[in-house]
């Protein structure tokens, strides 16, 4: 009579792992569909507005996952895009927050490990949570940021 308890018991324990391992956690990410959806939209709205940009997409942690420059965008967009996209994966905020605390006359805006303060750099939030981010750059900053926010209006629509 023991050896069958002993297998029920082993038998119960086993499904009460499985369930356990059943609920690990998942998270959203972008994706190749994601990503190029999102430049597909920057680039009419560029387009639009007749100006070349950059357009960079970064992972949650600030890791590079699309980037692209406009045949007469200048080269120092390259950096900037990068910069501006990373700001906003790391921090979760729009890059446009960092240059109104440096306009507010915060210093620490150009030292914060990257800090990039100007426009154009947006979180990509899905359910509340930072899964990646989007900068523009090439026109006015108010203008990369405009495209930013259509790309990610396209993703998430």
């Amino acid at each position: 009579m023991l050896l069958p308890m002993s297998k029920l018991i082993v038998l119960l324990l086993s499904a009460l792992f499985m369930a356990v391992a059943a609920d690990l956690p998942s998270r959203k990410f972008l994706n190749l569909a994601a990503i190029k959806t999102m430049v597909a939209a920057a680039e009419t709205e560029a387009q639009k507005r007749n100006v070349n940009v950059t357009i960079c997409i970064m992972d949650e942690s600030g890791n590079l996952l699309f980037l692209q420059k406009a045949d007469h965008a200048t080269l120092n967009t390259i950096a900037f895009a990068q910069k501006k996209a990373k700001y906003a994966a790391i921090y979760g905020r729009p890059s446009a927050v960092a240059e109104k605390s440096l306009k507010d006359g915060n210093l620490g805006a150009l030292v914060f490990p990257d800090s990039f303060p100007n426009r154009g750099g947006l979180p990509i939030k899905v359910d509340g949570q930072t899964i990646g981010a989007i900068a523009c750059s090439g026109a006015a900053s108010e203008v990369d940021e405009a495209i930013s926010q259509v790309a990610i209006d396209a993703l998430l629509k």
